[in-house]
């Protein structure tokens, strides 16, 4: 079992910039990607980023493509998703998550074993 705990969230205003965090509880597969997603109130599951743990190799949704940047520590299990030129839009839970069994980037949330609890961004207009 693997707990992923979250940090970072909060209340910016339009422009602002958050850093998130998710500390891993053990040491991270070589296989394993985590990423980034999010969920507004009465919206699905949001893909935001991800990163594969041993290549560095990213991958972001078009919405954040140039704004948000996922990074990783692989001394600290723990992976960073900075998030610069925040937007209203922007507002939701973030949630971290975990994949050890695909050996590819994938944007699906049921492919992913691990969450973390959520972190609330919201951002003010």
């Amino acid at each position: 079992q693997v707990q992923l705990l979250e940090s970072g969230g909060g209340l910016v205003q339009a422009g602002d910039s958050l850093r998130l965090s998710c500390a891993a509880s053990r040491r991270t597969s070589n296989t394993a990607t985590m990423a980034w997603f999010r969920q507004a109130p009465g919206n699905e599951r949001e893909f935001v980023a991800a990163i594969r743990w041993n290549t560095g190799s990213t991958y972001y949704a078009d919405s954040v493509k140039d704004r948000f940047t996922i990074s990783r520590d692989t001394a600290e299990n723990t992976v960073y998703l900075q998030m610069n030129s925040l937007q209203p839009e922007d507002t939701a839970v973030y949630y971290c998550a975990l994949d050890l069994l695909n050996w590819r980037i994938s944007p699906r949330p049921d492919e992913y074993e691990y969450w973390g609890q959520g972190t609330q961004v919201t951002v003010s207009s």
